[in-house]
């Protein structure tokens, strides 16, 4: 039995089929799910043929030292924002031998929200070699856990997309 619902093993496994299928490994930059999209990945056996690495960069510090995001780009986005997500994706890709980067930030309560920023804001970004995709969700504040099983699976749709895209 998979620690995960179904549907995200199905798009776990169709994002590793697909990875194979171009030949390219994948790696992750995750904050507000602290690692769940490396661990749905990993739950399938023989992901470590496509999976090269996870980066779990909660702090705004981690970010600046594991992935290169500037310290310009967070006191004037802050850490919850497109160019933060497309950062850390350019930067999963920048410090590991992946060609495919998935990389989420957002507010996954209960508090930490704003106005501008509310709970359940949250960005994903996909990069694939020089290109890269991103989307902002507002999932809304309906709890912490479904707040990251939503990102996760947010993530895994998207980063099928730009594979089939790109």
């Amino acid at each position: 039995m998979s620690l995960f619902p179904q549907d995200i093993i199905e798009l776990s496994t169709h994002l590793l089929d697909a990875c194979r299928h171009e030949g390219v490994m994948l790696a992750t930059a995750e904050s507000c799910t602290g690692g769940l999209i490396a661990a749905a990945l990993t739950e399938i056996a023989g992901s470590s043929d496509v999976v090269d690495r996870g980066f779990v960069t909660y702090s705004n510090f981690a970010k600046m030292d594991m992935l290169g995001v500037s310290t310009e780009t967070l006191k004037e986005h802050g850490a919850v924002s497109e160019q933060t997500a497309r950062e850390m994706a350019a930067g999963a890709i920048k410090h590991s031998r992946a060609l495919v980067s998935i990389a989420v930030t957002g507010v996954a309560g209960p508090g930490g929200g704003s106005v501008e920023k509310p709970v359940g804001t949250v960005h994903i970004a996909v990069r694939y070699g020089s290109v890269s995709m991103h989307r902002r969700y507002d999932f809304g504040d309906f709890g912490r856990s479904q707040i990251r099983l939503e990102t996760l699976r947010s993530a895994l749709k998207l980063c099928n997309e730009a594979i089939s895209r790109f």
